[in-house]
C-alpha cells in the first residue's frame, strides 16, 4: 500500500464506521477495517495483515479501563463453609426445572468496548442526546437434564415519564407464568436478594402459585448466578452503540437476546462458568452437580452431584 492509499484509508478511519456504513455501533474491529480496505482498493487482507497496517500507520486497539472491584464473596461465612440452601424442596424429587434470574437495564449512552484508533487519541463516542429513558430486561436461564437449555426474558421500556417503574412484583409473576407455561413443569426458581424479590407483594403472588419453589443467593454473589452471563453477554454485544430512538435500541438488545436463545451451547457456557457443570453422559439420575473451587471447604474443587436445593 503507498502514501497515497494509506492516506485514503486514514481519512476513511477517521470519518467512522457509521460513514463506512456500520451504522450500528462505532467500534473499528480487524474483521472491519479488512473489509474496507477490500471496498477501497480491492486488495485482500489478512487479519494479521491488517493489524500490522495500523500499527504502521500509527493506529492501536485502546481498551476501556475494567470496571471497578466488585464486593466479593470472599468474606461471607456461609459461602465459606460452602452451605447454601441446605434445606428446601429439590428440584430432583419435582423433575423441576432449575431458573436463574437476573435483571439489566440499558440507556442510549451505550457501554465502552474495545476499539482501533489513533496512538494516543481517546476515541470518542457520539450519540443522542435526545430525551431520556432506558430499557429494562428480566430474564429466565433455565436447566433441566435431558432437555435443552433455554433463555426466556421480557422486556419494558422506561420512557421518563412520571408513573413509570422497572420491574415490578406484577411483572415478575407474569414471566414466571410465561416461563411455566412455555417449559411445561414446575420451577425452582432462584435469584438476589433484591427487595421486589423479598417483599410482602411478591411472596403473595408467589404462595397463590403451588408450582415454584424460590430460593435466595447470598448476597454480594453474582458470580454465583449464571443468569448474570446473560447480561455481561448482553452489555458487551452493545459496546460503543449508537441508537437514535430508544426503540432502536429495545429492537438492537431483542436482536441479541433472540440470538442467545438460539445458541444452546453459549447458554451451558453461563452455567459452566458460575460453577454449574453439565454432566450429560453420566449414570446419576441428576446428571449435574455445582463445582465451586474457590471454596474453602471444597478441596477437590467440585461439589456433590444432585440438588438438594444448592447444597455442598
Amino acid at each position: 500500500m503507498n502514501e497515497q492509499q494509506a492516506g485514503r484509508l486514514e481519512d476513511a478511519l477517521d470519518a467512522g464506521p457509521a460513514a463506512c456504513g456500520w451504522a450500528e455501533d462505532q467500534r473499528w474491529t480487524l474483521a472491519r477495517v479488512t473489509v474496507l480496505i477490500d471496498r477501497l482498493f480491492q486488495v485482500s487482507y489478512t487479519l494479521r495483515g491488517t493489524s500490522y497496517l495500523l500499527h504502521r500507520l500509527g493506529w492501536s486497539p485502546q481498551v476501556p479501563p475494567a470496571p471497578g472491584g466488585r464486593t466479593g464473596r470472599g468474606g461471607h461465612r456461609h459461602l465459606d463453609q460452602g452451605d447454601l440452601a441446605e434445606r428446601g424442596k429439590t428440584a430432583r424429587d419435582q423433575e423441576a426445572w432449575i431458573c436463574f434470574e437476573d435483571e439489566a437495564g440499558q440507556s442510549l449512552r451505550p457501554p465502552k468496548a474495545r476499539t482501533w484508533s489513533r496512538r494516543g487519541c481517546t476515541p470518542v463516542i457520539t450519540v443522542t442526546g435526545k430525551g431520556s429513558g432506558r430499557v429494562s430486561i428480566a430474564g429466565l436461564l433455565c436447566l433441566r437434564p435431558g432437555h435443552r437449555t433455554r433463555l426466556i426474558y421480557r422486556m419494558r421500556r422506561y420512557r421518563g415519564r412520571r408513573g413509570e417503574k422497572g420491574f415490578r412484583e406484577a411483572d415478575h409473576a407474569r414471566l414466571l407464568d410465561a416461563a411455566h407455561q412455555q417449559l411445561g413443569g414446575p420451577i425452582v426458581l432462584i435469584w438476589d436478594n433484591l427487595m421486589t424479590h423479598r417483599d410482602a407483594p411478591m411472596r403473595r403472588l408467589i404462595d397463590s402459585r403451588p408450582w415454584p419453589a424460590v430460593f435466595y443467593l447470598p448476597s454480594y454473589a453474582p458470580e454465583l448466578n449464571p443468569a448474570e452471563g446473560v447480561c455481561s453477554h448482553l452489555k458487551r454485544s452493545l459496546g460503543n452503540l449508537a441508537p437514535a430512538t430508544l426503540d432502536q435500541l429495545a429492537a438492537l438488545i431483542r436482536t441479541r437476546l433472540r440470538r442467545m436463545q438460539r445458541r444452546s451451547s453459549l447458554q451451558d457456557a453461563f452455567f459452566t462458568h458460575a460453577g454449574l457443570v453439565i454432566a450429560r453422559a453420566c449414570d446419576e439420575p441428576w446428571p449435574f452437580k455445582f463445582c465451586r473451587g474457590c471454596l474453602k471447604s471444597c478441596p477437590s474443587r467440585g461439589w456433590s452431584a444432585g440438588w438438594d436445593g444448592v447444597r455442598c
